[in-house]
């Protein structure tokens, strides 16, 4: 096993225990290492385990989702295909986000540029394709921000009630307000 599969493995044991609750039994649990294995990949520890998540969920972000909503001459079709990664990416709101569970939680300030990053790089990259599609500047900004509100809260709202369909039918609203 190389140290980019044990990544998302870890992944999954932050989204399931938080990153003060992700104990060294669990991390090796989730990932099927032993102590010693991790701390060759990871001689920095569990913090270090926590960064290389948040890179490789920000890496995929930015393939996935932001460098399209911001570079793709057809802004309707970024979007709409963005809402689609942003679908499978939290397995139709079955998967809870990491960088949000970060946010919320105690350790939000050992990565706070991380966290910023992700949410501030998400808006703006929806805001330029909104003004691509037409939208003036303040208004394509707000909807953005209303978006990706919309999909954060979906999130909670889905784990909390055990109803992933709460994720779904909030993306469909959401592309409808969006497109009309």
């Amino acid at each position: 096993m190389e140290r980019a599969d044990v990544i998302p493995l870890l992944g999954e044991v932050f989204r399931a225990h938080g990153f003060e609750g992700a104990s060294l039994s669990a991390i090796t649990a989730g990932t099927g290492l032993g102590k010693g294995s991790l701390y060759h990949f990871f001689p920095g520890g569990k913090e270090e385990m926590a960064a290389a998540v948040l890179q490789d969920i920000d890496g995929w972000f930015e393939r996935a989702v932001f460098a399209p909503l911001r570079d793709e001459p057809d802004a309707a079709a970024a979007i709409r295909a963005s809402l689609a990664a942003v679908e499978q990416y939290f397995r139709s709101g079955r998967r809870v986000c990491l960088v949000g569970v970060f946010a919320l939680g105690e350790v939000r300030d050992r990565f706070a540029d991380e966290v910023e990053g992700y949410f501030a790089r998400w808006r703006a990259a929806l805001a330029a394709a909104l003004q691509r599609a037409g939208r003036p500047e303040a208004e394509a900004r707000d909807t953005a921000e209303d978006a990706v509100l919309t999909i954060q809260g979906a999130l909670v709202l889905a784990r909390a009630l055990d109803d992933p369909a709460v994720f779904t039918r909030a993306l469909a609203r959401l592309e409808h307000r969006l497109f009309g």
